[in-house]
């Protein structure tokens, strides 16, 4: 079986409408090519894993 088969491309547009930053509970910008939710207030971006957003402050990565 294929991992590109199991494997998301996308999140979906509907749960990117509701999610927020956990540490500002501001807006998330979606980067399809990293495929990351950024959060330009707490200066982090989310991971997302097989189409799931990490959601952890831990789990970000720190912007500059």
């Amino acid at each position: 079986m294929s991992d590109a088969f199991n494997t998301p491309s996308s999140v979906d547009p509907r749960l990117l409408e509701v999610l927020v930053c956990p540490v500002t509970r501001g807006k998330l910008d979606y980067d399809r090519e990293r495929q990351e939710l950024v959060s330009q207030g707490a200066k982090l971006a989310y991971p997302i894993r097989d189409g799931v957003p990490i959601m952890l402050p831990e789990e970000a990565r720190q912007l500059d």
